[in-house]
């Protein structure tokens, strides 16, 4: 199941970002990350920036941008809490309702994205290739393989440098056999690349979006929206 909430502060985005407002993605105050200082590296697109991490991307230009306290997380369907498995911070979505229903029948619509990409903080992650290896499968189970971990096949992380000439390990993951019980339910995909700020800590950029469908974002455009990450000096204090 997606989450999301609005944070206040400097609050970052871990394994369990302790959301102060749940809200679903009509109520988010959405506004640009880019500034004036801010310039996409490939030509039309926008730029997406998380200062708490360090770390800047650029989408193309159908993305819609979401603000740097909203963050975006996965959660077990039937968890009470609504506790996240994974989250990253100021995502980019593309056509955030792609798919609508309203499984329970209560009148309030559900709405599923076609795709996203943030990034997130990985402090308690030992290595780069720990990130890279764990963190798109989280995604796709939560996102589209549960309750079955079965339906999520990943393959070996390999090097990634970007264009800005940060190296780091990228990781990749998708689910293959996922019954659709729900309008919505589909195959997915994610990946993750993880690497190091400016202040020597693991932070990742991280992608997932429906597999195996008209729309489907191609996996070169994926990569080449990967290839644009590169470090942010704000750090937002931290």
């Amino acid at each position: 199941m997606t989450g999301y909430a609005l944070l206040g502060g400097s609050k970052d985005n871990k394994a369990d970002p302790e959301p102060t407002k749940s809200a679903s993605p009509q109520e988010s105050s959405r506004s640009p990350r880019g500034t004036d200082t801010e310039t996409a590296t490939v030509e039309g697109w926008k730029v997406v920036v998380n200062p708490s991490a360090g770390i800047a991307f650029d989408v193309p230009p159908q993305w819609a941008l979401e603000s740097t306290d909203w963050v975006t997380y996965v959660t077990e369907n039937d968890d009470p809490e609504d506790k996240p498995l994974i989250a990253m911070r100021a995502p980019a979505f593309l056509q955030e309702e792609w798919c609508s229903s309203d499984e329970d029948r209560n009148g309030d619509l559900e709405h599923a994205p076609l795709a996203a990409a943030g990034s997130r903080r990985n402090s308690d992650a030992r290595s780069a290739e720990e990130i890279a290896a764990a963190d798109p499968k989280a995604w796709v189970y939560g996102q589209y393989a549960q309750p079955d971990e079965t339906k999520v096949k990943s393959a070996a992380v390999e090097p990634f440098t970007t264009n800005s000439g940060i190296e780091g390990t990228l990781g990749t993951a998708w689910s293959e056999g996922v019954e659709k019980t729900k309008k919505c339910t589909t195959n997915g995909k994610a990946l993750t690349f993880a690497f190091k700020n400016t202040k020597g800590d693991l932070v990742s950029w991280s992608f997932f979006g429906a597999k195996g469908v008209t729309d489907e974002v191609p996996d070169a455009t994926v990569r080449e929206i990967a290839a644009t990450v590169r470090l942010h000096e704000d750090l937002s204090g931290s």
